[in-house]
């Protein structure tokens, strides 16, 4: 038992282990996913229906998306942002790993008549012929990259953009770093039964790495049959810091916001957006 306690207390180096694939691949935990983001009042998983409304719109104008315009979408989830923007004209290619999302995000396609094309996929892995004039990784899924993950996708998006195109992604803030805080709790059934239809018990260890500006967020779960732990990585940026790692890989900066919505930029904000351009 002691022995269990303290590997549900160890502190890893950051981004020591990934588990992404475990939250969104399994059948219960991928199944509570979905509900979070098929749910337009809540901000889990997605944001809420009215702000990805005001989201689309401004990306629509901020693009000029119309007829032929192509777009890749990684981590495309149920295609919230997909299908809006297959509507006023854009080719979409939607990517994620989650095949119940995909499945979701086909379907709404198919009654809809989308131009839209699922790949069910880790989008680290995603390979194309195809060249798009705009790249999405919306919900600040970058900040759950290592670095060298990171630099894996920045030229895989320099790599599939045409000439001029651009990418659109959101991180977490250094403002929402400070508002941290290490704890370690446990819960019967914790988040609610999120992590199994059986009974469990759960540990969460909350880890802060001030050089690296990293949040770990490690859960223990124990149900009768199997113990597993899942690691939620999140990187937070400065935005200086995240335009060197893009002029890096080709890009130049050409905005940063306080969210993809457009909202002008605070650096109070726990968020924000850059659009970066491929040179």
């Amino acid at each position: 038992m002691f022995e269990d306690l303290e590997k549900i207390n160890e502190r890893p180096e950051p981004f020591q282990y990934y588990t992404a694939s475990d939250l969104w691949t399994d059948e219960h935990t991928s199944k509570q996913m979905l509900s979070f983001h098929l749910n337009e009042a809540i901000d889990v998983s997605s944001r809420n229906a009215e702000f990805i409304n005001r989201s689309v719109e401004w990306i629509a104008y901020e693009f000029n998306i119309g007829r032929d315009f192509k777009i890749a979408d990684f981590g495309c989830g149920p295609g919230l942002y997909a299908a809006p923007l297959a509507k006023r004209g854009a080719n979409v290619t939607g990517i994620d790993f989650s095949g119940r999302s995909i499945e979701c995000a086909k379907e709404i396609a198919t009654r809809e008549k989308l131009n839209i094309s699922y790949v069910k996929q880790n989008y680290l892995e995603f390979e194309t012929e195809d060249r798009f004039d705009l790249v999405l990784m919306i919900m600040c899924d970058f900040c759950a990259l290592s670095s060298t993950q990171r630099k894996k996708i920045l030229s895989k998006f320099h790599r599939i953009l045409k000439p001029g195109g651009s990418v659109l992604l959101d991180v977490y803030s250094l403002a929402a770093f400070e508002q941290r805080e290490e704890v370690a709790t446990y819960e019967v059934n914790q988040l609610n039964g999120f992590w199994s239809p059986n009974k469990y018990y759960g540990f969460l260890n909350t880890f802060k790495y001030d050089e690296e500006k990293v949040v770990l967020d490690k859960y223990t779960i124990f149900e009768s049959d199997r113990a597993r732990q899942v690691y939620n990585w999140l990187q937070h940026f400065a935005p200086e810091d995240l335009e060197r790692k893009f002029i890096a890989a080709g890009f130049s900066v050409k905005g940063q916001y306080s969210d993809v919505a457009g909202t002008p930029y605070d650096r109070k904000s726990g968020e924000f957006a850059v659009i970066a351009k491929r040179v």
